[in-house]
């Protein structure tokens, strides 16, 4: 399975697997079975509504078809139903959430990939790119992921302390168990969700907590991953005593 590195903003490297052209293919059938069940609902409404009643029923949901990737990816974090249920999504080749406009140059080379090209344009360049884009995606820039990152991110968070550390913040001892394994879930949430929220909210709840300014060359995740960091090296000198 080939892998793609994410250097995200906080000078940490992720590994994703990138996501299998089965597994484009089912989520898309996946898509496409909402679809087919508005089509067999609409047929049951022949005998109930009217033939205009119909006509619009159908036109909506021929608009909804139409529309649908270009709107779930975009409200949704780069995922539509079928890419949820088979855990893939689309980013941005830098990491990031891919931009609106990457999500429409992406939908709109649907029609190359799929329409004028009988699938075997979208296909044969999946499977042939190194990141297995297909058209569309190499003109927006973006790649299909597999939503959980191979690397570790117990690893990445609790890392053990290199000989000879030096805290940086000495004021980590006053913090407990309960609120390192607290800023250890937010970081893994992060990782899952992208959502910087809640990381910039514990990052001030600490800071705030402890009575400490943030270094200007350090973000809040750096901060919160110090934290840790300088929390496991004071209680582990600790214990040795």
């Amino acid at each position: 399975m080939e892998i793609i590195t994410v250097h995200t903003t906080q000078n940490i490297d992720i590994d994703y697997e990138i996501g299998g052209l089965g597994e484009r293919i089912l989520a898309y059938f996946i898509d496409l079975a909402i679809f087919i069940a508005l089509a067999i609902i609409g047929s049951i409404l022949t005998s109930v509504l009217s033939d205009v009643g119909i006509a619009v029923y159908f036109i909506i949901v021929g608009l909804t078809l139409l529309f649908y990737d270009l709107v779930c990816e975009s409200f949704f974090n780069g995922q539509s139903v079928g890419k949820v249920v088979l855990k893939i999504r689309v980013i941005s080749l830098d990491g990031t959430r891919p931009k609106f406009s990457q999500f429409l140059l992406r939908w709109l080379f649907r029609l190359v990939d799929f329409s004028l090209t009988s699938w075997l344009g979208g296909v044969i360049t999946i499977i042939l790119t190194e990141k297995g884009q297909r058209i569309g995606d190499i003109i927006a820039g973006t790649v299909v992921i597999r939503t959980k990152p191979r690397t570790n991110m117990n690893n990445l968070v609790f890392a053990r302390v290199e000989e000879g550390y030096q805290p940086v913040f000495a004021q980590a001892v006053q913090l407990k168990d309960t609120d390192i394994n607290l800023i250890h879930e937010v970081i893994e949430s992060y990782f899952k969700t992208g959502n910087n929220v809640m990381v910039y909210k514990m990052a001030d709840r600490i800071r705030e907590y402890l009575q400490i300014s943030l270094p200007p060359n350090m973000n809040s995740m750096q901060f919160l991953q110090t934290i840790i960091k300088d929390y496991s090296h004071i209680t582990a000198q600790t214990d040795a005593i």
